[in-house]
């Protein structure tokens, strides 16, 4: 398999590696969004965070949460982000969690800044997704 991340895992490629466990490695970002921005990810491929079992689950959240507070002390705010899929923007097909720092005088902004605001969506269309996704 030709993933960036996989070469990460097993150390063809190197990294600045933040936090490591059995199933989850934390590294910088090579291409940063701010000073700190920082990726974790499986050890294991998969493309979706269904994908993974509960363990790998698990493991990759807890060491977000460890991580977290680390990235967070760079500026005080930290957004996590996950694209899960193609289709999310996900640009590398293996899932990863992304923590980078924020600020006031950054150049980001708030999530509904990544999507067009006029959406408008019926009632009757939004009881039929709340069906679909209750069921």
């Amino acid at each position: 398999m030709d993933c960036i991340f996989c070469k990460i895992v097993s150390g063809d490629i190197p990294t600045k590696v933040i936090a490591e466990t059995k199933n989850s490695i934390a590294f910088l970002d090579a291409f940063p969004l701010a000073k700190g921005h920082t990726l974790i990810i499986p050890k294991h491929h998969h493309e979706k965070i269904q994908n993974m079992s509960p363990e790998e689950n698990s493991d990759l959240f807890s060491t977000m949460h460890k991580v977290i507070s680390k990235v967070d002390k760079l500026t005080g705010a930290t957004l996590v982000a996950i694209h899960n899929g193609k289709e999310a923007g996900q640009e590398i097909p293996h899932i990863h969690i992304h923590l980078v720092p924020r600020s006031v005088n950054d150049s980001g902004g708030p999530i509904h800044c990544l999507f067009d605001s006029t959406l408008n969506v019926s009632d009757l269309e939004t009881n039929e997704i709340y069906e679909k996704l209750k069921g």
